[in-house]
């Protein structure tokens, strides 16, 4: 090696110590794990137990009760029996209940004839999932309280229990779980917005980073400067990434499949692409008010079109080009596909390709935008025309 070549490998290795060293003395990325707790507050209970909902039993027959007790049994339903609707409304109104089921008069004759009923339920449509969560369980005791009477009157009519578990039942559903089984709401949203958090932060710190370094008396630094300092981010993300995917998800009892190794192994990739991308947002911006006016306005929009919350499959064409520019988007399939399907690492390695592709695509853009903008575009053609005239 020669002596330019040592010279520049000892100034990144001291950028590098010098930065890391002063990152871990004022450590306000351990922010980032505040927000995170905080954000997992909300989901200290992994799923919707107990909605309370109203029941105003206007038959007070034994079918009517059975169906209360069939609603009551669902795990994630708990009735409370009111005698007036303007009551059970007003407390509807006032967020104590989630629903109101009125069960109506001759509901268990009107059963039995085999005429049909009407249950009214009216319920609080400004909270979809308690209200998903509702309407499903009340489908489930319906149907479970009319397969008793149909099975009953079957027995009555002499049809033996097996040929009544077939007519009633001919085929078997089974769900086999592979994404977070037990289903759970935050336990599908986590791996998204987690992979969310290291990018938008890490997005934030290494364009503030470079903005930085291009403030300084000394104009823009030199190469190996320029990577030791951005190379002294990844150790402290990848710790972090270490507490996101693996030890928060541990504490909130979430599966996962994927050792230590082999999640650092994903989100290596993942930052590098991110610094690429702030090497672009850099050049393109070049102002801290406005990269973080910029980042503020496009965080929840990049969040919504990673496919965290809607498939990137029934996205418009051109929505899901843009998903498949941004970063997020491949890590978070890859690590959740790892870590929570239990995927092995070859049924990924298209997404860590994309990865360090878009990173390589990013970083490129971003030293032709920065030339463009400090016009050496015009000084590179004068010395090609003066090689050529050689």
């Amino acid at each position: 090696m020669s002596g330019y070549g040592k010279a520049s490998w000892a100034l990144y290795w001291q950028t590098l110590r010098d930065v890391f060293l002063g990152m871990l003395e004022k450590p306000m990325w351990l922010l980032l794990i505040v927000s995170l707790c905080v954000i997992s507050m909300v989901y200290v209970h992994p799923s919707l137990w107990d909605l309370p909902i109203a029941v105003i039993d206007q038959d007070n027959s034994h079918a009517s009760r059975a169906l209360i007790r069939n609603i009551d049994s669902t795990a994630n339903v708990e009735t409370q029996s009111y005698n007036s609707l303007d009551h059970a409304r007003r407390d509807l109104l006032q967020r104590t209940i989630f629903a109101i089921i009125i069960v109506p008069v001759d509901f268990e004759k009107r059963l039995l004839n085999g005429q049909n009923v009407t249950v009214p339920v009216y319920g609080d449509a400004t909270n979809r999932l308690a209200n998903g969560q509702i309407q499903k369980n009340l489908s489930l005791a319906y149907q479970q309280l009319l397969s008793e009477y149909d099975g009953m009157l079957l027995l009555q009519s002499g049809f033996s229990i097996e040929q009544v578990k077939i007519l009633l039942q001919p085929i078997r559903g089974e769900t086999i779980g592979l994404f977070n089984p037990g289903v759970s709401y935050p336990a599908i949203v986590f791996p998204g917005l987690l992979v969310m958090l290291l990018q938008h932060s890490l997005l934030i710190s290494c364009v503030r980073v470079s903005i930085s370094l291009r403030e300084t008396p000394q104009g823009s630094p030199p190469l190996p400067v320029y990577l030791g300092t951005l190379s002294a981010l990844i150790p402290i993300w990848l710790f972090l990434s270490v507490i996101f995917f693996i030890l928060w998800p541990w504490i909130l009892g979430y599966r996962q499949d994927a050792p230590i190794y082999l999640v650092l192994l994903l989100t290596f990739p993942f930052l590098l692409t991110v610094l690429g991308l702030g090497k672009l947002v850099t050049e393109c911006l070049r102002s801290v008010e406005m990269i973080y006016l910029t980042l503020a306005f496009i965080t929840t929009p990049v969040f919504y079109i990673s496919g965290t919350i809607w498939p990137p499959q029934a996205m418009p064409e051109w929505v899901r080009v843009i998903s498949s520019a941004l970063p997020s988007t491949w890590a978070t399939k890859a690590i959740a596909g790892v870590n929570q399907m239990g995927l092995p690492l070859h049924n990924v390695y298209k997404d860590i390709g994309m990865m360090l592709l878009l990173g390589v695509i990013y970083m490129v853009l971003g030293i032709l935008v920065g030339m463009l903008r400090n016009k050496e575009f015009r000084y590179l053609i004068q010395r090609i025309k003066r090689l050529f005239s050689l």
